[in-house]
């Protein structure tokens, strides 16, 4: 039996793992089982699983990558920079602890969309719920596309299974077993696998170590001196200056958690808001440790491959007149010389699988993979249909259906989500970008924007807005003009707009709306 074999036998043996825990978790469940786990959850399993879905495939095998630069001066990240993001990130978790959650607990949310609709009108709720389908459905698919793709190119295309193929089967996974119990049975499913998650990350790190006959310290030393660690950009024109970068990441937290059904969607599971900001805030600290681990292990795989004979190289291209730089790391082909890149995305997955880690790290990188590929899929899928349900179809106030014809609805929608995952995940093997983590953060920008701008204006203001598709009008317009500035400023200066696209997307939704408001009008009661 061919190591290959071994590791998709691995693969099948996690899945039925898996289906036994939906199995014994979705008995007597129901749509309020389904959609917020029956207020049941326990804190520390959701602060733990939630790891999981927050770090998704995207930090297993992304951020390791990052560590390394593609193209000299402009490509995001390099050295330990993405950690002034996770810096951000951990401020926004207490934004969120201390301002929105208090809300929907206050207001005793299923979706956390029903707050648009009570202080503004119906308008609002339906395009805030959409924004965030659009939004969740494109983040979930552009990770899980990351992780099906290293299975496909490192493990599956020698066997001649194609991409399709692979990209169905995977989402088949998460179809069966978040099919009937939803957040009740992915709160269970996410603590299993964010501990896989992790075993595989400290595992990695103990060879790697254990492999080069180093120290901990002295391995830190190295990377220091290769400059692999370095933390703060001081180029205010670059995409990574480090201050837009914590501005940027905290808001990325506000609207891509406190504003993202799925992730709030297991907070409000808990029973208490006391519980949920334990939650929250243990789950931010974690996350600090967490992220900073990843980066470390980055460095390391860098100094194992370099120790096994890779190099960089320099590939310069010119395009419309102006020349790029790319770096290229890989290992030299004996016949050619020729090198592969494996830098970014590849570098993790290439040295597991490809016979530079002995079989037994291939099987905790592959558990390590499908723990970190699961967990965000199978919440944005359970929670585009929640939102479907509850924002756009009102299936807790339809009073026309039964219980039995509502669950059979939300299971059609499900499944009809699943193949809308299927056919983004297409897409993006179109697409085939090296560095998926700044592309999500990038359409993060876009499609969160109006979001963060909505319950901006919400929480700030008295205003309200009544004037017939005003609301709608300003949420659409609010991206292309974003889109618009971030090309003009990127054409002809030489700043580059990063992660603070989002603040700029926010900001003009805001002010759009603040141009829309009825003067004097003061904001009704929302409980």
């Amino acid at each position: 039996m061919n190591s290959a074999t071994i590791l998709i036998l691995f693969v099948f043996a996690y899945f039925i793992g898996l289906l036994v825990i939906a199995y014994l978790t979705s008995r007597n469940a129901d749509n309020q089982s389904f959609f917020i786990g029956n207020k049941k959850s326990k804190w520390w399993l959701v602060a733990f699983g939630m790891i999981g879905t927050s770090l998704s495939g995207v930090t297993f095998i992304s951020v390791p990558g990052t560590v390394g630069k593609m193209t000299a001066g402009e490509y995001p990240f390099g050295g330990f920079e993405y950690y002034m993001m996770v810096i951000g990130f951990f401020l926004g978790y207490f934004i969120v602890a201390a301002v929105l959650l208090p809300l929907y607990y206050r207001m005793n949310l299923t979706s956390i969309y029903t707050y648009l609709g009570r202080r503004f009108n119906l308008e609002a709720h339906k395009i805030g719920s959409l924004f965030f389908i659009i939004s969740r459905s494109i983040g979930a698919t552009a990770r899980l596309y990351l992780v099906v793709n290293v299975l496909q190119i490192f493990l599956l295309q020698a066997l001649g299974v194609p991409f399709w193929v692979t990209a169905g089967v995977i989402l088949l996974m998460v179809l069966l077993y978040t099919f009937e119990g939803g957040v009740k049975t992915i709160v269970i499913t996410d603590t299993l696998q964010t501990s896989f998650m992790i075993l595989s990350l400290v595992a990695c790190i103990i060879f790697i170590i254990s492999n080069l006959n180093l120290s901990y310290g002295e391995a830190y030393t190295i990377l220091a001196d290769k400059d692999y660690t370095h933390l703060i950009n001081t180029d205010i024109n670059s995409k990574t200056f480090f201050l837009k970068t914590v501005l940027g990441g905290m808001f990325i937290t506000i609207a891509m958690t406190g504003l993202d059904q799925e992730m709030m969607q297991k907070n409000i599971s808990v029973d208490n808001l006391k519980n949920s900001k334990k939650n929250m805030l243990t789950f931010a600290g974690t996350l600090l440790i967490v992220n900073l681990a990843f980066l470390f292990l980055g460095g390391l795989l860098y100094l194992f491959a370099m120790e096994n004979g890779a190099v960089y190289s320099q590939v310069v291209d010119v395009v419309n007149g102006k020349q790029n730089i790319t770096n290229v790391f890989g290992f030299p082909d004996a016949a050619s010389g020729n090198i592969t890149n494996i830098m970014g995305d590849d570098l993790f997955p290439a040295l597991s699988l490809q016979g530079y880690f002995p079989l037994f790290i291939a099987v905790i990188f592959i558990i390590g993979l499908i723990s970190a590929l699961f967990p965000s899929a199978d919440g944005a899928l359970t929670a585009v249909t929640s939102s479907y349900c509850v924002d756009l179809l009102n299936m807790n106030e339809d009073q026309t259906k039964t219980e039995k014809q509502k669950k059979r609805l939300r299971m059609k929608i499900h499944l009809i989500f699943t193949v809308v995952f299927f056919a983004l995940i297409m897409i993006f093997k179109a697409i085939d970008d090296k560095s998926i983590v700044y592309l999500i953060m990038e359409v993060a920008g876009y499609t969160y924007g109006p979001l963060l701008g909505l319950f901006a204006f919400g929480i700030l203001t008295r205003f309200q807005i009544t004037k017939k598709y005003s609301i709608i009008a300003v949420t659409l317009l609010a991206p292309v003009v974003t889109y618009l500035i971030n090309y003009l400023v990127t054409q002809n200066t030489d700043y580059r707009i990063g992660v603070e696209l989002i603040m700029i997307n926010g900001l003009l939704t805001f002010i759009g709306l603040w141009l829309i408001r009825n003067r004097g009008t003061h904001l009704r009661v929302v409980e």
